[in-house]
Order: structure tokens, then C-alpha cells, then sequence
């Protein structure tokens, strides 16, 4: 609780003791009428002085219609009319809902101020005369820096030196630590857990992983969701509208039927004290507020309730494949001896023709080998362009390749149909095998598809560069609906463009680099943040931080409890005020009924609004 909350729940106590005692003496004493006023104006002015203040300031800045005019004109009135004691009561029970709004909001920007919590403070520099505290914007790029066990790391880098376990769940979510050595990369924001390391920054503050985070959660309130634009559009039309219908209901009735205007006055002070649009206004805000936090402690950054919304009405979850449901590294996922050939004889003659070359593929078979090719025994290495190596090894031919270099060689293979990528190996002309090597799926990938189905995702496409095999397999595996495969960066736009023709909120989800323009052009794109990927966290939407494709499902969850629950109060309030502004009208409302209809539904609106905080996305 702030100070200015702390001061306001003083004046609240301090008006309800005089609100008691002019109670117990007006039923005990029967004052006259002055000395009623005087009575239940002290806690009035105790408890509403800045209300009364803001109304005042803003009819003279031309901003009247707001609810703190509302609640002045409302209790002003009512002392008129002799409503003494329920003036007092609005007033104090309005400035109470006050209070539990302000807490309300405060517990939503402590939820998302924990994240803004991550910024380092100062930075342990090197320089000549040993280290130096300074401010992180202040460390020019190429500096070294220290960090030592339980501190924040300042700024991105390398590691020069060192060893430690990193904690990363302030920027990714995930509580297992991070291990990192000399030449790994290390962002700003993680906290160091052991042995001192010394780092090589690579970029300035304001350019920084922590940086960046910081400016999209701070600026993720100002991407409003249609529903909040709408309740803002609709408060600036209704508060004017039912002020102006209050005063017709004051006036009108007892100038055309002859009536006293007392009742009528007492049925206007109604009208306007129920009017208020705090419910609104204040918990459908504080909805979506409440879901961008839950889904920061998960490790999603939301940059907005737009986005929020849009990832609740998704309908269609669209995937590249390498790098968001594989994880982009080639590896040997099967291996196939010729007959009398074992396994490592198989993988030693590739591993020797692949030595020299540094594509992926050929790295692969090398890391599956886990041994070092003698490249001395290997000579005469020339790559046939389109069909694979051809080399010498202790003076006989070894071919590594696809099907047309073994057809060329004249060497009998067997046809190998796994998906991936094929390598056929020869030595002297004697087939000796194959090696399948292929894209890896993520651990939990599967999952993920799964989830999404359950949590309402009605259909699911892959969109991949890949080759048609490798695409429909790793589709087949997950369990995605539709696969389209060869597919350049511009394609993958087109078919997302026909998507999108067929009506449905479409999500594209990639790793933010090559799948930027599609990011860019579905309804919502979701990112694979790489821990520190510049083009991830600029050209989405969603920010997954730590690249888990099985967080997809519970942001989409979440995004569709938040809209629930936010839809729930909007349907509330407007119900309960309606039906308490007919009443009024036809004078069958008292006063107190009123204070519910405004405060009370605010209350329980506000309540509703936050369990928006939690992140249970189950």
C-alpha cells in the first residue's frame, strides 16, 4: 500500500468515528437542522475534500463529466434535500471503493513490476586501476566486466572467463539454471549463481536483452484490446448522457406535473450516483493488465491486451518448422549397415569422407562418429556438385552421396525410403550403407500440438522451406493437420494470405529472423525469443523467451480466461446498472441500493478481475 492509500484509509477510519458519533448523537439528541449539517458534513469534507477538489478543477478545465462531478452533484444534492446521513454514507462508501481499486491496481503492477525488477543497477567495470561501479548506460561496448556469484548480470556478452550456473527464469520463466563457460553468450537480466565470471560486453544498455524487455512490458498497456477501446468510447458518451438525463429526471417531471421537486431531486441524486462507470473502467483495464502479468511469470511477453484478445480468438495455429517445432541442428537419426558391414565401420568411412567439409550434414556425421577422422589418410577430395564427395582413402575410392553419385560410380546400393536426408556410403566400390540424418523435433513439440488442440485451436498447419518428405514426416509426428513444404519466405506469406481469407483469427508462430514478414502479417505472431533474438522480440506479437512451444497452449488458455472473466464484468455491471438507473427513475431505488449499484459492483468487479493474476492456465 502506497503512502497516498495509507493517508486515504486514515481519513476513511477518521470519517466513519465521526459518521458513528453523528449517528448515535442525531438519534439521541434531535439537533436542529444546522446542527445536523454540521454534523454529517464533518466526516463528508474528512473523507471527500479532494473529490469535491477534482470536481471543482476539472468543471473549470472543461473535463466535468467524470465521476468525481458525479458524486459531488449527487451528495451536494442530497444535503439539499435534508439526505444528510446517506450524503455522508456515499461519499465515505465511494471513497472506500476507491481505496480497494487503488490496492487492486497496485497488486496488477506489482505482478508485472517484478519483471521491471530485473534491471541491474550498476555494473562492475575493469580498468587499469582495478574495477570501478558505474551505471549500465554508462559502459561503452567492448568493456569487461565482472559478475560475481548472486549478482545481476549488467549487460549482454561473451564470457571471457570463468564458469557458473546462470538463473534465467526473470527473462524466460524457466527455473533450471543456465550453465555457462568461456565464449558463451550471457544476457543482461540473468543472475549469476556461483563463481565469479568476467565478461566482454557486446552492446550497449539500451540495446540490451534487459533493455528491450523492460521498454515492451512497460509499453504493453498502450496496445489496447478492442473491448477496451470500446468501454473508453463508451464512458465518454454514457457519463455525459446520464448526467444530462439526471438533471431532465430533477427538473422536468415536477415543472410538467406540479410536482415537489424533493422526490424528484432524490430520484436524480439516485440516477447519478449509479452512473459511475468505475466498474468499467476500472476492472476491464485492469483485466487484461492482470493477463500480460501472469503470462510474464510463465515467460511470455505479451505486448499488449490486443494481443491478448487476439490469441484468445485464434482459431488457426500456423508453424514454420526448423527452429520452432525442430530444433535447426542436423544430427544421424538412423543408420543402415550393408549386409556384413557393422554400424561403426559404416560411420567411421563416412565420417572420414565428411571430414574436410563444414555444412551441417557433414558435422553431423562427424559428432556421430565421436571419434577424430585421420584426414592424413584421406586424399583427393573433390565434391561433385549435386550428388556428394568423392575422395581416396589408403588408396581406394570413397564415395559419400545421394543416389546419383552411387549410379554414376556404378556401385549397387539399396534404396533407403526414411525421411531426412540420405548419405550412401562406398569404399572400392562396395556399398557399405547409408546414414539418415535429419532435423530433430523439440522435446515436447508433439505435446504442444496436442495442447493446443484441447485448449480450442481448431486446426493446425506447418508451413516449411523444407523438402516435401522431411515436412510431411515431421507433420505426421506431431499430429498437424495441414503441411506445405519448398515454401520461400514470400510463399509462406501467400499461404498465410489464404488463410486468413477464410475468416478465421489466424496465429503464425516462428523464430522471428526468416519468418518475419509472416510474423508480421497474421493476426498475431508469436516468436521464439531465443533468449536475446533482436528480431523475435521487434517483429512479434508474443514472445515465447525461452523457445517452449508447449507455452503456446497455456497462453492461449490464459488469453481465453482473461477475455472471460472480463466479459463476465462488462455484462455485470451494465445489467445491475441499468436495471438500478430504471428503479431509480421510477423511485423504487433508495440511495443505499445506489452506493451497491456503484461501489458494490465496482467491489465485485474488481475482485472478478483479479484472478486475471494468476497464472493458472490449466
Amino acid at each position: 500500500m502506497t503512502n497516498k492509500q495509507k493517508k486515504t484509509r486514515a481519513r476513511i477510519l477518521a470519517a466513519l468515528a465521526l459518521l458513528a458519533a453523528a449517528l448515535v448523537w442525531d438519534r439521541a439528541a434531535a439537533p436542529g437542522v444546522w446542527v445536523r449539517l454540521a454534523l454529517y458534513a464533518a466526516p463528508y469534507l474528512v473523507v471527500g475534500y479532494d473529490v469535491v477538489g477534482r470536481a471543482w478543477v476539472n468543471l473549470r478545465h472543461a473535463q466535468a463529466f467524470d465521476e468525481s462531478l458525479l458524486m459531488t452533484v449527487a451528495t451536494v444534492a442530497a444535503f439539499a434535500i435534508g439526505e444528510y446521513p446517506e450524503a455522508a454514507a456515499v461519499m465515505l462508501f465511494y471513497q472506500i471503493g476507491e481505496l480497494f481499486q487503488g490496492v487492486a491496481v497496485g497488486r496488477a503492477r506489482a505482478s508485472i513490476g517484478a519483471m521491471l525488477e530485473i534491471a541491474p543497477e550498476t555494473a562492475r567495470v575493469e580498468t587499469e586501476d582495478g574495477e570501478e561501479e558505474v551505471e549500465p548506460d554508462e559502459v561503452p561496448v567492448g568493456s569487461v566486466i565482472v559478475v560475481r556469484a548472486g549478482e545481476r548480470v549488467a549487460l549482454d556478452g561473451t564470457v571471457l572467463s570463468g564458469e557458473s550456473w546462470l538463473d534465467t527464469s526473470a527473462l524466460t520463466g524457466e527455473a533450471a539454471p543456465r550453465r555457462v563457460a568461456a565464449g558463451d553468450a550471457i544476457y543482461s537480466g540473468c543472475v549469476n549463481g556461483e563463481g565469479t565470471l568476467r565478461v566482454r560486453t557486446t552492446r550497449a544498455y539500451e540495446d540490451s536483452t534487459v533493455a528491450r524487455v523492460l521498454d515492451l512490458v512497460e509499453n504493453a498497456s498502450e496496445k489496447k484490446a478492442r473491448l477496451e477501446q470500446f468501454i473508453t468510447r463508451f464512458a465518454r458518451v454514457y457519463t455525459p448522457a446520464v448526467t444530462v438525463a439526471a438533471a431532465l429526471l430533477a427538473l422536468v417531471p415536477p415543472l410538467v406535473l406540479g410536482q415537489g421537486f424533493g422526490g424528484w431531486i432524490r430520484r436524480a441524486c439516485v440516477f447519478l450516483i449509479v452512473s459511475c462507470p468505475c466498474a468499467l473502467v476500472i476492472s476491464v483495464p485492469l483485466g487484461f493488465f492482470g493477463g500480460i502479468g501472469a503470462a510474464s511469470r510463465i515467460g511470455v511477453l505479451v505486448k499488449g491486451g490486443n494481443f491478448l484478445e487476439a490469441i484468445a480468438d485464434c482459431g488457426v495455429m500456423v508453424f514454420d518448422k526448423t527452429g520452432t517445432l525442430t530444433r535447426g541442428t542436423f544430427s544421424v537419426t538412423g543408420t543402415f549397415p550393408a549386409d556384413g558391414v557393422d554400424e561403426r565401420t559404416l560411420l567411421c568411412a563416412a565420417a572420414h569422407a565428411e571430414a574436410s567439409a563444414s555444412h551441417p550434414i557433414a558435422r553431423s556425421i562427424v559428432d556421430a562418429y565421436g571419434g577424430a577422422p585421420d584426414r592424413a589418410r584421406v586424399t583427393d577430395v573433390s565434391e561433385l556438385a549435386g550428388c556428394g564427395i568423392c575422395a581416396r582413402w589408403d588408396g581406394e575410392e570413397l564415395l559419400a552421396g545421394n543416389e546419383r553419385l552411387m549410379a554414376r560410380r556404378g556401385v549397387a546400393y539399396t534404396p533407403c525410403r526414411e525421411s531426412g536426408t540420405v548419405v550412401y556410403v562406398a569404399r572400392g566400390g562396395t556399398y557399405l550403407g547409408c546414414l539418415v540424418v535429419a532435423d530433430t523435433l523439440k522435446d515436447g513439440a508433439a505435446e504442444a500440438i496436442r495442447d493446443l488442440k484441447a485448449a480450442g485451436v481448431k486446426r493446425t498447419v506447418l508451413l516449411s522451406g523444407d523438402r516435401a518428405d522431411a515436412a510431411r514426416a515431421a507433420g505426421d509426428a506431431l499430429g498437424i493437420d495441414e503441411v506445405h513444404a519448398e515454401l520461400l519466405p514470400a510463399d509462406k506469406v501467400a499461404r498465410l494470405e489464404e488463410l486468413l481469407a477464410r475468416g478465421e483469427r489466424t496465429a503464425f508462430v516462428g523464430d522471428g529472423i526468416n519468418d518475419a514478414p509472416s510474423l508480421m502479417r497474421a493476426d498475431v505472431g508469436v516468436a521464439m525469443g531465443s533468449l536475446g533474438s533482436d528480431a523475435a522480440i521487434e517483429a512479434a506479437d508474443i514472445v515465447l523467451m525461452d523457445d517452449d512451444v508447449r507455452k503456446l497452449a497455456a497462453t492461449v488458455r490464459l488469453g481465453r480466461r482473461t477475455m472471460r472473466i472480463v466479459r463476465e464484468n462488462v455484462v455485470f455491471a451494465l445489467a445491475v446498472k441499468f436495471a438500478v438507473l430504471l428503479l431509480g427513475a421510477l423511485g423504487c431505488a433508495t440511495m443505499w441500493l445506489a452506493v451497491f449499484a456503484d461501489v458494490g459492483v465496482t467491489v465485485l468487479a474488481v475482485l472478478n478481475a483479479m484472478r486475471c493474476l494468476r497464472d493458472r492456465t490449466a
